[in-house]
């Protein structure tokens, strides 16, 4: 049970070490916003490639044709990874083994929806991906795994989730050996130390200039490619696709000399790489040259 690209690797890698997939659930195909083209997640075509057997209900809850489809599959083990539907409670006995869920984050760290991007923005060293059991409660399940990677300043988003997907889909072959065999630890988490990963919202991303660059550096790594972080100028967005933090002083949101550098409550922020709204990405260098931005510019929005 899968959607996004995130879980793709995992579900070839199962494949291909010969663990016998009866089916895949993933999200319906939905209308994309150009063209309006019907478009299927990433999961839902590779489980084409592989012909394995696809199914994509709008809902599971209160829906008898999926679980009387399960309760015959009788399958020994469900494995859950960034599926984007909450399974009920009354679905969870419907395998031998129960539903085992990937979880982007070192548990009880980040549960819910954006674990990779909350962990970056929140300056954290560490994540990673937890292997754990589902419960009637979100992400809250006894965990019988964790494995653990670094994170770095030149890590967004999109790479951290390449790595732990990477990850996964190695680890999660002995975690189901294991599992099936009967030998798996499932260990409760200590609730008390939880926290909550909410879903991203756009206006997260507009950048506050009287933040630390080291502050400011972690909004654009975690929330790239998207939506990504932004500033306004003119009556206009900008969208910083990547910077490095740099050691000038000056006034926040005050671009400091010739090159793109601007500065930040503690330090300044060096923009690598920016989009300005309806345009296409540029290097800082190619797009000074065209731009109304420059030495002295204010991008405080004000």
């Amino acid at each position: 049970m899968g959607s996004p690209v995130f879980s793709v690797p995992i579900l070839k890698s199962l494949y291909q070490n010969g663990y016998p997939v009866s089916v895949v659930y993933t999200q319906p195909p939905k209308k994309s916003n150009r063209g309006m083209k019907t478009q299927k997640s990433p999961v839902h075509n590779m489980a084409e490639t592989l012909n394995i057997d696809v199914r994509t209900p709008e809902k599971l809850k209160g829906n008898l044709i999926e679980y009387n489809f399960l309760e015959e599959l009788d399958a020994d083990l469900a494995i859950v990874v960034a599926y984007g539907k909450i399974l009920p409670e009354n679905f969870l006995p419907l395998t031998k083994k129960g539903f085992i869920n990937i979880h982007a984050s070192i548990l009880p760290s980040w549960r819910g929806a954006a674990p990779i991007q909350r962990a970056i923005i929140n300056l954290d060293n560490k994540t990673g991906i937890s292997i754990m059991k589902i419960n009637n409660k979100l992400d809250a399940g006894p965990v019988c795994n964790k494995y653990e990677i670094n994170i770095k300043n030149t890590d967004n988003a999109e790479t951290i989730s390449e790595k732990l997907s990477i990850l996964a889909s190695e680890k999660i072959l002995g975690e189901i050996d294991e599992i099936i065999e009967g030998n798996a630890n499932f260990i409760e988490q200590d609730h008390k130390k939880a926290s909550y990963a909410n879903k991203i919202e756009k206006i997260e991303g507009k950048i506050n200039w009287n933040c630390r660059a080291d502050e400011i550096l972690a909004l654009i790594n975690g929330l790239f490619p998207t939506p990504g972080a932004w500033f306004t100028h003119k009556g206009e967005r900008y969208k910083i696709l990547k910077a490095e933090l740099g050691n000038a002083s000056g006034e926040p949101g005050v671009v400091i000399g010739e090159s793109l550098e601007i500065g930040c409550k503690e330090k300044s922020l060096k923009i690598i790489e920016i989009q300005r709204e309806g345009k296409r990405a540029q290097k800082s260098g190619e797009f000074l040259l065209g731009s109304s931005i420059k030495k002295g510019s204010d991008l405080n929005n004000v």
